[in-house]
């Protein structure tokens, strides 16, 4: 049985990271699609924070594909800077976890996008299944 604690835990999680030269532009912003790929990051690690890693769904039969992305842009992000991913738990179905996250400034704080992801639970033939009851109790 999981304490108020571990629950606490597991609704919202953060990964920091310093921004590359490599994810910018010539001006040295923030190319917009590296936001999407930063959520990635947030998302893999809030999952294996709970328990279980995707490589571990995979080897299980169990895929996550992205079937809804929602992206607003509020600021850019430059190179170098220290950029904070907050990743939470939006809801869990049968066949559909979702995520929302809020990428900042990790020194100013400063909101840079807001996200939101849905995702789907598939088959090693790409069909729609049920996720996993142990899955959907670690992440709840």
């Amino acid at each position: 049985m999981s304490s108020d604690s571990d629950s606490a835990l597991r609704t919202a999680h953060d990964l920091e990271l310093r921004v590359r030269y490599a994810e910018t532009d010539q001006m040295g912003v923030v190319y917009h699609a590296n936001y999407l790929v930063w959520c990635e990051m947030g998302r893999t690690d809030f999952i294996r924070r709970c328990g279980v890693s995707y490589a571990e769904m995979e080897q299980g039969g169990i895929s996550l594909a992205v079937s809804e992305l929602s992206a607003r842009y509020h600021a850019a992000a430059r190179y170098d800077q220290l950029i904070r991913v907050r990743t939470r738990l939006g809801e869990v179905r049968s066949r559909m976890i979702s995520f929302d996250y809020l990428i900042s400034n990790a020194v100013t704080e400063k909101r840079l996008v807001s996200a939101h992801t849905t995702l789907i639970s598939l088959d090693r033939g790409g069909k729609p299944v049920a996720l996993p009851a142990e899955l959907r109790r670690l992440l709840r």
